[in-house]
């Protein structure tokens, strides 16, 4: 059957009434001269990154000696106007954030551009701490066949590359965009890392789906999990009109050379994992573990049922 154009006739009535929640629900809406940082923008510097923090082997390839600083050159100018554009979004979104009577005249194109240039330069030191996390990722799983496979195929080391620069933006001061990084690296990996927390070098999450590590995480060097772990609060300090306290250590520590099993979940600011512990497998810890100490489940019982028979169901426990 053809479709009634006399319906059509409601359409303008639904855009009005649509429009109407706009100051209604002032809190989900954005309108006014102040564009926020564009999603499809942030993808395409972390691309960008991604290119120059691994040359010849995430986007651009046919790179050698005599090409790769032209090539290089030429992205690093790019990433340069394209951060100075997102950050001053950002920043002249939390600029109007405050109250009209305090709000300090800055020139937020100018300290854009410092914040951007700060982060370039960090590049080197960045790609030396992730040649440490890629050296752990080869040594700590068996089923890699080489350096470049896990730049290639392992998303660990994806959400990990995301978090790193992310995390440089963050105590750069930039507002907004961090998150919107490594949210989505979560999306494209399901490993939920904050840019707030602070990971030593020589980092590897195996497998990773689920892995949620909180802001307020301390991770020292050389720190292996699992999938599905989680580093998480144990609960929300809140103050007297009962409203979450914000910036408190609400996440645990986790000293060098820990090793953490699938689907563990460690819990609490004051829960320290102490150096070259093992957190086994389901384990639930919300409280500190000593040094070189494994926390494991005590073996279930498992109950296995045999086949049918004429006496009835054959039992075996385990």
């Amino acid at each position: 059957m053809a479709t009634d154009i006399r319906l059509k006739e409601a359409l303008p009535e639904i855009t009005e009434s649509i429009v109407a929640t706009y100051t209604e629900c002032s809190r989900t809406t954005h309108l006014g001269h102040r564009p926020l940082p564009g999603r499809d923008a942030v993808v395409e510097v972390i691309e960008d990154f991604l290119d120059v923090l691994y040359p010849g082997i995430w986007r651009r390839q046919n790179l050698h000696i005599g090409n790769v600083e032209y090539h290089v050159g030429d992205v690093i100018d790019g990433l340069h106007d394209k951060l100075i554009t997102q950050i001053a979004r950002a920043l002249r979104h939390e600029h109007g954030l405050m109250p009209e009577e305090t709000r300090p005249i800055l020139d937020l194109e100018a300290l854009a551009q410092q914040k951007a240039i700060q982060l370039l330069q960090r590049l080197p030191d960045l790609r030396a701490i992730l040649e440490q996390d890629v050296e752990s990722a080869y040594a700590g799983d068996p089923a890699a066949k080489s350096y470049h496979e896990i730049i290639f195929c392992y998303p660990g080391l994806m959400a990990v590359t995301v978090y790193r620069i992310a995390h440089e933006m963050l105590l750069l001061g930039v507002p907004l965009v961090p998150r919107m990084m490594t949210e989505y690296a979560h999306a494209k990996t399901g490993i939920d890392l904050h840019p707030g927390a602070r990971i030593g070098p020589g980092f590897f999450i195996d497998h990773g789906t689920g892995v949620v590590i909180g802001e307020t995480c301390d991770i020292g060097r050389n720190v292996k999990l699992y999938q599905g772990v989680t580093l998480g609060a144990l609960s929300f300090p809140r103050d007297h009109s009962g409203n979450i306290i914000r910036g408190m250590k609400r996440h645990p520590t986790l000293e060098d050379e820990v090793v953490v099993y699938a689907n563990a979940t460690i819990l609490g600011g004051d829960t320290v994992i102490g150096r070259g512990a093992v957190i086994g497998s389901n384990v639930w810890i919300t409280q500190s573990v000593p040094a070189d100490t494994v926390v494991t489940l005590e073996k279930p019982n498992l109950r296995f049922r045999g086949p049918k028979r004429e006496q009835g169901l054959a039992d075996y426990q385990i």
